[in-house]
């Protein structure tokens, strides 16, 4: 039987993972070689939910690595960028899961869960407006008119890239 470790989340709860897929994790692959497999190991910047879903990633990704993401991004539709379905599927959450994924990924050192998490980001903003985006992710726009004809002034060149609209939009920039 393969070794287990013991993944303790930050609300306490613990996990046990065979070693191969825990070790996805470069964090917890560095752990497990300096340490030893005896004990648990803790994730304290990880939520239970969070790590029961990266662990599901994990498991899934076992034995098949998921491709490399094209970038830039030539679509919204993840699948049309060589996602898998199942990670598609995968990353269809509510916003605040999806950003918390994307820190778990990044503390644990997983990148093919960063590039994913993501990518499903840059998906959300691909071709919207900052107006959309400002929407989209909840985010107050703290310019006065005055500011923002100032930094619209100062990136004119990057409007000039958006030459079909008169409000830039994100597509060029992933796709």
């Amino acid at each position: 039987m393969a070794d287990m470790l013991k993944l303790k989340s930050s609300q306490g709860d613990v996990f046990e993972v065979d070693q191969a897929t825990a070790c996805l994790s470069a964090l917890i692959k560095n752990m497990v070689e300096d340490s030893g497999t005896d004990e648990e190991i803790p994730l304290p910047n990880v939520k239970t939910p969070i790590l029961a879903k990266v662990i599901d990633y994990c498991k899934h990704h076992k034995e098949a690595p998921p491709e490399e993401i094209q970038k830039p991004l030539k679509s919204a539709n993840l699948e049309e960028c060589g996602v898998s379905e199942w990670d598609c599927s995968f990353v269809k959450i509510e916003q605040e899961e999806l950003f918390e994924l994307i820190l778990a990924a990044n503390y644990l050192d997983i990148k093919s869960l960063l590039d994913l998490t993501c990518a499903k980001v840059a998906s959300m903003i691909k071709g919207k407006t900052p107006e959309q985006i400002r929407q989209q992710f909840n985010i107050v726009n703290d310019f006065t008119p005055e500011e923002e004809a100032q930094v619209r002034e100062e990136n004119k060149w990057c409007e000039d890239a958006w030459p079909s609209t008169s409000t830039p939009t994100f597509g060029p920039l992933c796709a």
